[in-house]
């Protein structure tokens, strides 16, 4: 359980409760409604008093949240009315088509707009292998990355998926686009990355004992006005591989701005554009592609 105490000050004056606790909370409490939910249930405390969700913030008030873990549990993910591209689905999976901006699932602070969210408005059946936060998420994109990603149905579904990609059976292609011209028509990038020593919310290029193998095919598909369009083949799944992986090659993907720059590109321009693995059930081997963004196209015309 963890507990927060606030008092409140003149620009709350008159807010209620509930609205006064969501606001002054925004990276601990996913919404509203979860706020009521805490009262409903005696855990939003005013001056050591019991309160109501409509009760008006006096200047001076002390208020505390207590908020038990189980709290953070599925039941207060909402369901969300966000749009999905749905590129396939049959009675154990789902292939999505995530645009750029979407988290895939909540996490500290971002319990809203999230793909499990969209799935919760879907009533779909979901596994629960992984932590009850992530229903059916098999893998992950990054938030800024679009593309296809696979959802799991059901237990046995998720599992052997999941062991695929442990084993590095699972197909995946990128497209991206990157600053320069690149000098080579494909290659292969075969450095290990581990974490930042300093920025620990960045990866790097490693080759200490805690750095893991890393390996990226590349090709080029166009190179256009100090810009290149490639395919990425990652042959592993490090966190942020490919884009450490381009920079480690002088060419950092358009608007990174983790790892390049920003201003580059409206959006960080990297997309997922095939998948492919031997379906769990059916026991074949299925593969899927979607068009590249047009903005990827748009760059790089003649």
């Amino acid at each position: 359980m963890s507990t927060h105490v606030l008092k409140v000050i003149p620009e709350h004056k008159d807010l209620r409760l509930d609205v006064y606790v969501t606001q002054s909370l925004p990276e601990i409490v996913p919404s509203r409604n979860f706020v009521k939910k805490l009262i409903e249930n005696g855990h939003v405390r005013v001056n050591e008093g019991i309160a109501k969700a409509h009760t008006p913030m006096v200047v001076g008030d002390v208020v505390a949240i207590d908020i038990p873990a189980n709290f953070q549990m599925p039941n207060y993910i909402e369901a969300e009315d966000i749009p999905l591209n749905i590129f396939y689905e049959d009675d154990y999976l789902l292939i999505i088509n995530k645009v750029s901006g979407m988290i895939v699932h909540p996490a500290a602070g971002r319990f809203q707009g999230t793909l499990v969210n969209a799935l919760k408005f879907l009533s779909v059946d979901l596994s629960d292998v992984n932590s009850e936060m992530r229903p059916g998420i098999i893998h992950r994109l990054d938030e800024e990355t679009s593309g296809l990603l696979v959802v799991g149905k059901d237990n046995i579904t998720h599992t052997k998926l999941a062991k695929q990609f442990q084993r590095h059976e699972i197909f995946k292609k990128y497209i991206a686009l990157v600053e320069g011209e690149m000098e080579f028509e494909e290659g292969i990038v075969d450095v290990p990355i581990g974490r930042h020593p300093r920025h620990r919310d960045k990866m790097d290029v490693r080759f200490d004992d805690a750095a893991k193998e890393s390996l990226t095919k590349y090709k080029v598909l166009k190179r256009s006005r100090g810009v290149t369009l490639v395919a990425l083949y990652p042959k592993t799944g490090r966190t942020h591989q490919l884009r450490v992986h381009m920079r480690y090659l002088k060419h950092p993907i358009l608007g990174d701005a983790k790892y390049g720059r920003r201003q580059t590109f409206p959006r960080l321009a990297l997309h997922a554009q095939a998948l492919g693995f031997k379906h769990p059930h059916l026991g074949q081997w299925i593969e899927f592609s979607c068009r590249p963004p047009q903005e990827f196209l748009d760059k790089v015309k003649a």
